[in-house]
């Protein structure tokens, strides 16, 4: 549509959406994320209900299933146990048939820290962060299968198209910086995780709450945020000034249009997205002693390193909700954490990409005094179970009932083990923790009540946490 063919009667939201050329899918998308506001619908929330703890997370999220027992939930057991069949244990637990024998670690553990917290050789530099971090040894989910755990994780359901965790903290909290999404995705430069981009998005809610994400290997990390060549010179500039022209006389003939108002400041911040994206992942800013504690030159962690440093970045300058992604959910050999035919081979590969830019994050964070206002989480989709897959075998199948998370930061102890599995790492032995419980003591750090958090959908107040979930005080500082 071409601007001098405009009626003055053109709704402003269909002239936005045939200039997006001009402005750019980002600022546009930006500028409806604050028009859906004011319809926000029930359970909204401008402010947190009570004083928060934190204002931010940053997680790193390790798709295809972490094993927890080659990485920080010590089992001497398994040594007893090893090429024995395991019994007792009652239902086979693993994705891909019966289970075979009992296999011990491929990897020493030992004590790190004042805390004395267990960490395996696979990951020395995790192992210098111990005593910043409380351990939860108890995560418990309800699927063996990729796809519909990684949901989980994300949104609370296994199924697809509920909200995920970043879109309600955006539609809760909104962004400390109105010129960056409140919700920023960073996936794996290898490729995306099960489930795609399901993972991240809005679900029932206002589409404007679903996550960015940015391709962070690419020279525009935001399609369609700059002028497409296809557009004459000048051509932007002369919208904008007769899109400003029609604002301003809509403005003056309406002069109690609040609302309107601040969509229009809005508007004015969302053009100024164009600069403050490229500047926010501009690491050429970086001195060489931050490039080189998190290993940006170093081929092995396949970009993943400038992913964590970008989300350090965008935390800094008031991101609500950065998730980072490791692992993607195709390749061979695999590209993730997914240790079902060798699983020292798998993770020695994993971890190379993974241990040194996520120890490099957390000593960054704490440096810099982010984490005075900043929660740090680590989790992956479920475990891994303690007998090999099948029998000769040397990896390990899916376990659901018992894995690993661990946080750090604003209002949580340090140097934590909180939860307990039994003595071979198959089920919880003390203070289960389910996904609901964890997404429950996220929105508590940030302010929010989880109970109150809610979206009417389908004749029902929807929240994160469903009609379960509790606070983990035990985490909390």
């Amino acid at each position: 549509m071409r601007v001098e063919d405009a009626s003055p009667l053109l709704p402003r939201r269909h002239f936005l959406s045939a200039s997006a050329g001009g402005l750019g899918a980002a600022a546009l998308s930006w500028l409806l994320h604050h028009d859906a506001w004011g319809s926000a619908g029930a359970g909204a929330v401008r402010k947190p209900h009570f004083k928060p703890k934190a204002t931010r997370i940053v997680q790193i999220f390790c798709c295809g299933g972490v094993s927890h027992l080659d990485t920080f939930d010590f089992k001497p057991e398994l040594e007893k146990w090893h090429g024995k069949t395991l019994e007792g244990k009652g239902e086979n637990l693993g994705f891909f048939g019966q289970p075979g024998k009992v296999m011990k670690s491929p990897y020493a553990f030992a004590r790190h820290g004042q805390s004395g917290a267990w960490v395996s050789s696979l990951l020395p530099n995790l192992g210098q962060c111990v005593d910043e971090l409380a351990f939860v040894h108890s995560m418990v989910a309800k699927s063996n299968n990729h796809t519909p755990a990684t949901f989980q994780m994300n949104s609370g359901f296994t199924m697809n198209g509920f909200p995920s965790m970043g879109a309600w903290l955006s539609y809760g909290l909104g962004t400390e910086n109105e010129n960056l999404p409140a919700f920023v995705v960073l996936p794996d430069p290898r490729g995306l995780i099960a489930g795609g981009s399901i993972n991240w998005t809005a679900g029932f809610l206002p589409a404007n709450h679903q996550g960015v994400p940015f391709r962070t290997t690419s020279k525009e990390p935001v399609a369609d945020l700059h002028t497409p060549s296809s557009i004459e010179p000048g051509r932007r500039e002369a919208d904008f000034h007769f899109l400003h022209a029609m604002n301003r006389h809509f403005a003056e003939a309406h002069p109690g249009e609040g609302a309107f108002g601040a969509r229009l400041r809005s508007y004015e911040l969302a053009a100024r997205m164009q600069s403050s994206i490229p500047e926010s992942l501009n690491l050429d800013a970086e001195p060489e002693s931050v490039r080189q504690l998190y290993g940006l030159a170093e081929e092995s962690n396949q970009g993943f390193a400038r992913n964590c440093l970008m989300a350090r970045r965008l935390i800094e300058r008031g991101v609500r909700f950065v998730q980072v992604f490791n692992g993607g959910a195709f390749g061979s050999p695999r590209i993730n954490w997914d240790g079902h035919e060798n699983l020292k081979e798998n993770h020695d590969n994993q971890a190379r990409t993974m241990d040194k830019p996520v120890a490099a994050l957390i000593k960054d964070l704490k440096q810099r005094g982010l984490f005075e206002d900043t929660v740090f989480l680590w989790t992956t989709e479920f475990g891994r179970g303690p007998a090999t897959q099948g029998l000769n075998a040397t990896g390990r199948d899916h376990h659901p009932t018992a894995f690993t998370c661990f946080l750090a930061g604003a209002g949580l102890k340090k140097g934590l083990r909180y939860g307990q599995t039994d003595e071979v790492g198959y089920f919880v032995s003390e203070n289960p923790v389910s996904i609901h419980d964890l997404h429950a003591t996220l929105l508590h750090l940030l302010g929010i009540d989880h109970e109150r958090l809610t979206f009417y959908h389908n004749g029902i107040n929807r929240r994160l946490t469903d009609v379960h979930g509790k606070v983990l005080h035990g985490l909390l500082a």
